[in-house]
């Protein structure tokens, strides 16, 4: 993990991407028990990725770079040292606050850029999958979350709604 992370940094020197953070899966293990995953998601702001002449984005400037140095693309993002990195354009609100208040981690020698635990909980919830309220649920019980901070995260992105279902589903 620590040689993606060095790939990556490296597409920032390069200025492949203006910056990045780590969120999804990978993020919630830095804060919380660890659990299998399979990939890791390395948010950007879409200034990094090109628009081709329908309007539509692509990650061609991001896998381009990625083969110069000998990775290869697959179908679901690019294997860098045996991992799966998927590059996902920061285009929700709660992607772009998440990576504009993102926090600096070591993982060994190495530091990176990852979502601090209140704006990932946001983005959970936002994407709204069983697995991500499963995962909100964990960060609370960490007590690694500032639920004030989450609070105004919630209402500035208006998950309002989401919040107050999730918080129903954990009380049934």
């Amino acid at each position: 993990m620590e040689r993606v992370l060095q790939v990556i940094n490296q597409m920032k020197a390069d200025g492949v991407v203006d910056d990045y953070a780590i969120g999804g899966g990978i993020a919630a293990i830095y804060y919380i028990e660890p659990y299998d995953t399979n990939d890791l998601d390395v948010f950007i702001p879409v200034s990094a990725v090109a628009v081709g002449t329908a309007g539509l984005l692509s990650l061609d400037p991001v896998y381009s770079y990625l083969e110069r140095l000998g990775y290869r693309a697959v179908k679901e993002g690019v294997l860098v040292e045996d991992w799966l990195v998927q590059f996902i354009p920061a285009s929700e609100s709660t992607q772009v606050d998440a990576l504009d208040n993102a926090r600096t981690a070591k993982y060994g020698e190495t530091e990176t850029k990852i979502f601090s635990p209140e704006h990932l909980a946001a983005e959970l919830l936002r994407s709204g999958r069983l697995k991500d309220y499963a995962r909100v649920d964990a960060l609370i019980k960490s007590g690694k979350l500032d639920m004030n901070a989450l609070s105004g995260i919630v209402k500035k992105h208006g998950l309002e709604d989401k919040w107050n279902r999730f918080l129903s589903k954990l009380e049934e």
